[in-house]
């Protein structure tokens, strides 16, 4: 390890911070980390590892690896694990906090209002912003798919994914796509022993293993109390959904759409819009949620809707990261668990390919304006590297026109 480095670990081990510094930290990150999760990894270390030296380059990016191994919402896994590392778990609630609340508020709000909007201007304002989800799920896909599909092998995998999803549509397909993609990646043998910096975590064995049968406990045992109340539904819907989100944020669009929109609690036109306003907010795209939650048809919606599905969909992956955290230096070092994730994130490319045609291009697009409109949104992300932010008010603004000349 360079001296650097060695130096800088030791220090952060002296040097245990405070569940306020984290807060302050977290809540300047939360209002203005645009751009999606490796957008949100690199203002991290900006802000964390270059400016305030919380830790060393090295363990950072260990950590990065880890939570990027994991299911789950990579970014605010790394959020809280900083947080965790700096002041403890008080410190990893207020990173959660700090970084999920600016964007879940305003989301919440979106909702509670856009959808009582019924003037034409306003209803081509939420058509523009479903036309915009095609632009960024494309963009979304094409990026996974150079880095998570390099070779032939994975390539097939993901196609795989998706004539099978043809087949099985819904959730029960997602989970086989990414099951038959890891025992595939364990057959192919592609994985590599991972090296890096020791990274110190205040989790004992006990705490990991504790989480981890949390975890399973509320897999298992939320789907029998679903029928119980919507409530209890709710919560096992998004639960699911962020237990099986592997390869980025973006992926959580599939399994949301099967676990809200096919058995009718949001509707197509209303999951859309709110996907592509989530674009327009900075923090995590797992927020999204809060829209979700709190324009459902069945009760409990609104606030408490908001609540419930924010913190079903986040709280697994926390779980997961709680429980794999003691255990990482050993895992890493297996190339059998390399493989096995290897595969199963080409499954997810597939996944999320075939969301980008249904049921985001055939409910977004209805003729070739917005076919044009969705393209100059795709080309303005991909050839100009336009912030999405900014695609999102262009794609407002043409809809809005659509509206007012159709």
């Amino acid at each position: 390890m360079p001296a650097n480095d060695t130096l800088n670990a030791v220090t952060q081990r002296r040097r245990q911070g405070r569940p306020g510094e984290v807060l302050s930290a977290f809540l300047k990150l939360g209002l203005t980390s645009f751009g999606g999760p490796i957008a949100h990894l690199g203002y991290f270390r900006d802000e964390l590892v270059t400016r305030r030296k919380w830790l060393s380059e090295s363990a950072y990016a260990d950590l990065v690896a880890l939570c990027q191994f994991l299911p789950g919402p990579a970014s605010s896994q790394v959020g809280f694990a900083l947080g965790l590392t700096r002041a403890g778990w008080l410190g990893a609630l207020a990173a959660f906090l700090a970084f999920t609340l600016p964007s879940a508020l305003v989301l919440l709000a979106l909702a509670m209002t856009a959808t009582r909007l019924e003037s034409p201007l306003a209803l081509g304002v939420l058509h523009g912003l479903k036309i915009v989800a095609v632009a960024i799920v494309a963009q979304a896909v094409w990026g996974m798919a150079k880095n998570l599909c390099p070779d032939k092998e994975r390539a097939t995998i993901a196609v795989v994914a998706v004539l099978l999803l043809a087949w099985a549509p819904g959730a029960i397909g997602m989970m086989a796509a990414i099951l038959l993609g890891a025992i595939a990646g364990l057959v192919l043998s592609k994985g590599q022993v991972a090296v890096g910096d020791h990274l110190p975590v205040p989790v004992s064995r006990t705490a990991g293993l504790t989480a981890f049968a949390l975890f399973a406990a509320l897999l298992i045992g939320l789907p029998l109390f679903a029928g119980q109340a919507q409530g209890w539904a709710l919560a096992d819907s998004f639960y699911r959904a962020g237990s099986l989100v592997f390869g980025g944020g973006h992926v959580v669009l599939p399994l949301l759409q099967a676990e809200t929109v096919m058995p009718g609690w949001v509707s197509d036109d209303a999951f859309l819009a709110g996907y592509g306003a989530a674009q327009a907010v900075p923090g995590p795209l797992f927020t999204f949620a809060a829209w979700l939650g709190a324009v459902m048809g069945p009760q409990p919606n609104g606030v408490a809707g908001a609540a419930i599905a924010l913190a079903a969909l986040f709280l697994p992956g926390f779980l997961i990261l709680i429980g794999a955290l003691p255990f990482w230096d050993q895992l890493r070092r297996k190339t059998w668990a390399q493989s096995a994730m290897q595969g199963a994130n080409a499954a997810v490319v597939g996944i999320l390919g075939a969301a980008l045609y249904s049921p985001v291009f055939t409910s977004a697009i209805g003729g070739m304006p917005d076919f044009a409109l969705a393209l100059i949104c795709f080309v303005a992300l991909m050839a100009w590297k336009a912030p999405p932010w900014v695609v999102v008010l262009l794609a407002a603004v043409g809809g809005a026109a659509l509206s007012l000349l159709m």
